[in-house]
């Protein structure tokens, strides 16, 4: 709930007003404080406090006069106007900053906090304040110049006196990385990243400053705001970490490296892209831990699960794994290789890029630059005695005939495909000339998935499910295996909706999982794939299987409490 409909519910406005007032917010690109209070519609204090109650955030009556020059070091002014907040206080023996926050709910908000407050090991400890406090407040802010800013000015300065030069020596600018304090904000960034369980970090450059924000359960939220004039800094010292080559500043380039962060060995690969502001920088984190891991915890289900490890232990065949840029392919192919990961096979890999390194397994990355594709890979990869095999991706006509080969001579072969589900899959292959009769004796089963967001375990809240929606469901279930409606569908129906909490930022969600549709290989599906391979076909034997679609696997995560009903609305929908 925010702050109108909180108002609408104590009768201080009607719904119509209420609508007016959203419609103001649009239109204005304010906050919704801003627009109630431009209206007169309540005093300040009276807003405030019901915006204390609703968000459950202590209001701080009066903030201190005097901020010492240490507590204002920890925030940036930077950060301050643009989050809104004002550090109060620290209690040095308990390790708490008192900071004041005009909007505590926003998760960005939150998201920043955390990551200054890091950087001084602090936990935060936040108040409600008001706009005219903040206000108030951000005319009278003045912080000393601090050493690591004068140090960042003599950075720039130099930078650029360099960059006047003719042919810059790369070990010239690694000696100016390596001397300023730019080592060290990296360093938090990645550790910062890492610990709030973030899968990419973003390094931009606007006209105004330089945005790091991190992506976390599939949505970009802004982290820092940083000075632009250390952009250049900052992007020469990731591109040594990574060994790209930081004089080479107008073609992308691509690398990795790793780094221990806590007790845990990470990987991160690095992409430079040039832009008209000047070089972007995106860190996909690549932890072991977390990026791999079992069936279950994957999102598989019943019949899903059991054809997945049956058709493991066979080890020979194809299995395909299908969905669009980003769902979580590579991250199931990674849990099917830990799985057949043993002392007595021969693993062999192709990918672009290795995102993680598997002990005993032998992993291989493409290079387009040099012609080492996937079909060449993949035609000496066949030589190297393997047993398994997984080829990253299936984007050309020969790579799809070898992988065909290699599934029929006794291989177990993975890989993906870039299709809208199962079903599209085999047409698919057969536009890329794969002949229809070598399909059915070489595929094992096809694996079509999405990823959705779980709600945050915290603070889900149960609902009794009623009206349009439960008739929604209802009329998605009925076709579901009478097995699976006796195991899983109770009257009455309950589900759960997203509220929001500290622990998950106010989100309302805290992860994402999988959701499925598998087709496996059968006599009634190899006749098909020889005298008519189109996808309507196909689809009827999906369901003669008693498949589960995506939708239908979504709708049984949502009864069993995983995800929100618009979650899953959302994802089909895309």
């Amino acid at each position: 709930m925010d702050l109108i409909q909180h108002l609408v519910k104590k009768k201080i406005i009607n719904k119509k007003e209420g609508i007016r007032l959203r419609d103001e917010v649009k239109k204005q690109g304010k906050k919704q404080e801003e627009i109630i209070l431009d209206e007169k519609i309540i005093e300040e204090k009276e807003l405030f406090n019901l915006k204390s109650k609703l968000f459950e955030f202590p209001l701080k009556e009066r903030i201190v006069k005097k901020i010492s020059p240490e507590v204002l070091s920890i925030i940036p002014r930077e950060s301050i106007e643009f989050y809104r907040m004002i550090p109060l206080v620290i209690d040095r023996e308990k390790k708490v900053l008192e900071v004041g926050m005009v909007f505590p709910e926003d998760p960005q908000a939150q998201e920043a906090l955390k990551f200054l407050t890091r950087q001084h090991k602090l936990e935060s400890k936040i108040f409600l304040i008001t706009l005219s406090d903040f206000n108030n407040y951000l005319l009278s802010y003045q912080v000393p110049e601090k050493e690591v800013e004068r140090a960042l000015e003599r950075l720039e300065k130099e930078i650029k006196e360099e960059a006047k030069r003719k042919g810059v020596e790369k070990e010239e600018f690694e000696r100016l990385v390596e001397e300023a304090p730019i080592i060290k904000m990296v360093a938090v960034i990645l550790r910062q990243a890492v610990e709030g369980k973030a899968s990419d970090i973003h390094i931009e450059p606007t006209r105004e400053n330089l945005r790091v924000r991190f992506r976390l359960d599939g949505v970009l939220y802004p982290s820092l705001v940083l000075p632009l004039k250390i952009h250049s800094a900052v992007v020469a010292r990731i591109k040594i970490l990574g060994g790209l080559k930081i004089d080479e500043t107008r073609l992308p380039q691509d690398g990795r490296f790793s780094t221990v962060i806590g007790d845990r060995r990470i990987d991160f690969r690095v992409s430079s892209f040039p832009t008209e502001l000047g070089e972007k920088v995106a860190i996909r984190i690549l932890d072991p831990e977390k990026g791999i891991k079992s069936l279950d915890e994957l999102g598989f289900q019943d019949r899903d699960f059991k054809i997945v490890e049956e058709t493991i232990k066979s080890l020979y065949g194809i299995i395909l794994v299908t969905g669009p840029t980003g769902c979580g392919k590579t991250t199931t192919l990674y849990t099917i290789l830990r799985m057949v990961n043993k002392e007595g096979v021969n693993i062999v890999t192709l990918e672009d890029p290795v995102e993680y390194y598997i002990s005993g397994v032998n992993q291989s990355q493409v290079n387009q630059e040099i012609n080492f594709t996937f079909a060449r890979g993949l035609r000496q990869l066949l030589r190297q005695d393997p047993d398994i095999v997984m080829v990253g991706e299936i984007r050309d006509e020969e790579t799809a005939a070898l992988a065909i080969h290699a599934g029929l001579t006794g291989h177990l072969v993975l890989s993906t495909l870039h299709t809208n589900n199962a079903a599209g899959a085999i047409p698919r292959l057969v536009d890329m000339a794969v002949k229809p009769f070598l399909i059915p004796p070489a595929l094992s089963i096809i694996i079509s998935q999405r990823l959705i967001k779980v709600l945050c375990k915290e603070c889900k809240e149960r609902v009794k499910l009623q009206g349009e929606q439960k008739k929604y469901i209802l009329d998605k279930i009925k076709t579901l295996p009478k097995n699976i409606i006796a195991k899983k569908i109770e009257e009455p129906l309950f589900i759960y909706k997203a509220k929001g909490c500290k622990k998950c930022n106010f989100k309302g969600y805290s992860g994402r999982i999988g959701v499925f549709e598998i087709i496996k290989m059968t006599p009634k599906l190899a006749e098909i794939i020889i005298e008519k391979p189109t996808e309507g076909e196909i689809l009827k034997e999906a369901k003669s299987q008693e498949m589960i679609s995506m939708e239908k696997d979504g709708i049984l995560k949502v009864l069993a409490g995983i995800t929100s009903l618009e979650e899953i609305m959302r994802t089909t929908e895309e």
